[in-house]
Formats: C-alpha cells, structure tokens, sequence
C-alpha cells in the first residue's frame, strides 16, 4: 500500500507536536486530514482548558500546511467512560491515571470510529512512541527520544488500535520537532507543554476536584499512630506526596520533612513518615489488576521482566506471576519507591511495551 493511498486523520491539538506530525506525513505523501477534538465543556469560562486558542492554532497550522480541518466534540464520550471513573478510584482514596484511560477511550477508539465515518482508515497523533510489526503482530516501542516517550501512557492500546495508527513523532527528538518548527515558522513552535489532566487543562487540582467529590477532612498520623496534624481529604493525597502537607519538619519528630506512606481509609486517616528513604515508602512486590497485553497473550505464567510504576521512573527488573488473565503479582528486584494505588504498572522487555494494569 503507498502512502498515497492511505487516508489518514491525524489529531491535531494546537500544540507544537501535532502540528509536525501533520507537516511530516504531508512530506511522506499521506493523504492527511486533521480533526480538533474537544472533550471537556466544563467551566470553559475560565479559561483553563484555552480550547479556544488551541483552536485558534490548530487552524492556522492547517491552513499553512493547506489541510483541511475537521472539528469534533466527544465530551459525553470523555464523562462517561473516563471523568466517571477518574471520580469513582479517587472516591476510593487511589490515584488514578486519566491519560491512560482517555488514550484507549477516546483518542484511539471514539476518536477512530469518528475519523472512519468521514472515510478515513487510520488515524494519527504527535505521541512519542513508535509501532513496528513482527510476525503480523503489532508491537508499541519507545520512541527514539527516551526522555519523551510516552508508550507508558499507551500501554492499553490493542492490536486493532495499533494496526490503525501512525506515530510519525517516533524516531525524532523534542528538540528535532521544535527546530522543524521554527524552520517552518508554525503560529505554535514556542507554545509549552501541556502538563494538565488530559482534555481538562492545567488548573488547580484541588479546587477542581472539590466541584465533584465532597471532602472528608481528617487527622494525619505518624507510624505509631500519634496524631500529627489534619488532612482535607484522602483524595488529595498521593503515596510519597511531600508538598502541600502543611505541617514542618520539626514537628513531633526527627525534623526531616514529612512524606505520604499510606491511606487508612476505614478511619479516614492519612499516615506519615519522616525522611525521603524512610522504609515505609518502599515496597518489594505490588499486586496488579485489568491487565492487559498488547499482543493479546502474555508471554508466559511467570516470568522475568521489567516494568515502571510511573512515568519518569527508569525499568525495573521484576518478576510477574499471573493469578489470572487480569490478575497479577509483581515483585522487584530492588525495592520501589512510593508505589501509588491507582497508578498504572507498565511491563516492557527492552524497547517493547507488552502492556500493564492498575496497581491495586
């Protein structure tokens, strides 16, 4: 099949890296269209998500690269099956990983079957990661640049998903994109990253969080259970959290700074130690829940690999014994740091990500 021949729609958000992702399938010979997606209808007056803006960029990239624009809302998608859950885990005192979700739910699924009533094939995104194929299998790599990859985030993508998609930012660096950027003079090529909940912008988590989940303050305590201090609510608190605490170094202990080590949800209690290498903040092993393998079967009932229990973390070597096709028990070479409940555990063998689950 030539690239001439493959209709693509390629998500175009107004940031910097989907907009040289369109400019490079248009210099492979793709037949390229592009589609704004807006998922989130919430309190746009205050100008957190700036939907407006990136808009207003993704239009002009698109009619500098003469691509026409598609423009498409899939907020009730996005509520029903990400927003609702993101709410139930932290209702349940775990830390959920939206991004996750809203990539298999939205970005690579409702996103899909949109672009395919518009009759287009496959669809496109400035992720950095990349999809090779061995044997007919459809296999997600990290992307060339280690430091943007983001095949953690993709991990719950499946074979029809892949075989569908063109990552065209995978053998290419940040630095590469913005250059690419700059030489072409995009309207975008100095705009910062979005670092916010996906499709719900960079505002204040907390206050946000406040507008849907009623607060349940209650007390912090030390590891033997001397009270410390008060917490605002469970919800806002995360496994190793340091910042926003409120409460000194100095007080009723060694005058290290304080760090999150565990929820005790039946008493609304929030447990802390002192000091970042406290043993409390590690753990050996981890149980995993809705696991899912990219290829469709795991590699083996027990087995040797690594994985990473959030983003930025470098592989861990690890030993995975499975209870059940959606059940797993992960134990560490080395012990691990602040393992969040609601996370993702991401199991990769050198470049390959096989899939994960969600820390239990």
């Amino acid at each position: 099949m030539t690239n001439q021949s493959q209709k693509i729609m390629l998500g175009l958000s107004g940031g910097v890296d989907s907009a040289v992702a369109a400019h490079l399938l248009v210099e492979q010979g793709f037949d390229i269209e592009c589609l704004f997606m807006k998922n989130w209808d919430e309190d746009d007056a205050d100008g957190y998500c700036a939907a407006a803006v990136d808009l207003q960029d993704a239009q002009a990239v698109c009619q500098q690269l003469q691509l026409t624009l598609h423009t498409a809302n899939f907020a009730s998608e996005y509520w029903e099956h990400v927003f609702q859950i993101f709410l139930a885990e932290y209702r349940a005192g775990r830390t959920p990983n939206p991004d996750v979700l809203c990539n298999r739910e939205i970005k690579f699924k409702t996103f899909l079957e949109h672009a395919r009533g518009l009759g287009r094939t496959q669809l496109a995104t400035g992720h950095y990661a990349q999809i090779k194929f061995v044997d007919g299998i459809a296999q997600l790599c990290k992307a060339v640049d280690r430091n943007k990859d983001q095949s953690y985030f993709l991990h719950l993508l499946n074979q029809e998903q892949l075989g569908a998609s063109l990552f065209p930012l995978g053998t290419y660096t940040k630095p590469q994109v913005r250059q690419i950027a700059a030489q072409l003079g995009l309207v975008n090529q100095s705009k910062k990253d979005s670092t916010g909940i996906c499709f719900i912008g960079e505002r204040k988590f907390k206050d946000f969080l406040q507008q849907y989940l009623p607060a349940q303050p209650g007390e912090m305590i030390n590891e033997n259970g001397k009270v410390i201090g008060q917490h605002d609510g469970l919800m806002y608190y995360t496994i190793g959290q340091r910042q926003g605490l409120l409460i000194g170094g100095s007080k009723a202990g060694t005058g290290e700074p304080w760090f999150v080590a565990g929820k005790d949800l039946d008493n609304n209690k929030l447990i802390l130690v002192q000091g970042s290498e406290h043993p409390l903040l590690y753990r050996t092993s981890l149980e995993a829940q809705q696991i899912h393998w990219i290829a469709g079967t795991p590699p083996d009932e027990k087995f040797k690999i690594r994985a990473k229990t959030r983003y930025r973390q470098d592989d861990q070597d690890c030993l995975i014994q499975l209870f059940s096709q959606s059940k797993a028990l992960v134990t560490f070479d080395q012990p691990q740091r602040a393992i969040a409940p609601g996370q993702s555990v991401v199991f990769y063998q050198e470049e390959v990500c096989l899939g994960g689950g969600v820390i239990s």
